[in-house]
């Protein structure tokens, strides 16, 4: 329980953390299957806590490959993934981009790369060049 209390975890990745404190596999999945009953281990949740705090940073597929990394099931990362509006991906590059242009006096093929590297997608990065 002190695992939730710090912060929320996927299943996979409490699974984890549990076996790595030497706790055996079937207490492990015992525990897990309680935690879920109870409402405290949802994936799904998990996945749109974490999409929310990250969207205004990072684009979807930064956003997907770490749900993946965490060992969030794809279609449930999807899921939570299409909840985002293309506009408001937009809107997030736009407003990196201008954090970008602040640190410093750089061009916009290198913004562009750095958007990129922060899991935006071409057109959006596209689009959030062409709105500065």
């Amino acid at each position: 329980m002190r695992l939730l209390a710090s912060r929320a975890h996927s299943a996979r990745e409490l699974r984890v953390k549990l076996a790595r404190r030497g706790h055996p596999a079937e207490e492990v999945g015992e525990a897990l299957e309680r935690l879920r009953a109870a409402g405290y281990l949802d994936d799904e949740a998990y996945a749109r806590a974490l999409i929310g705090r990250r969207s205004s940073s990072r684009g979807t597929r930064a956003m997907a490959a770490e749900l993946a990394a965490k060992g969030v099931d794809r279609q449930v990362a999807q899921a939570a993934l299409g909840e985002i509006e293309g506009t408001a991906e937009v809107a997030a590059a736009v407003d990196v981009a201008r954090r970008m242009q602040r640190a410093g006096p750089t061009d916009l093929q290198r913004i562009g790369t750095r958007l990129l590297r922060r899991g935006f997608s071409m057109e959006v990065a596209r689009a959030a060049l062409r709105q500065l």
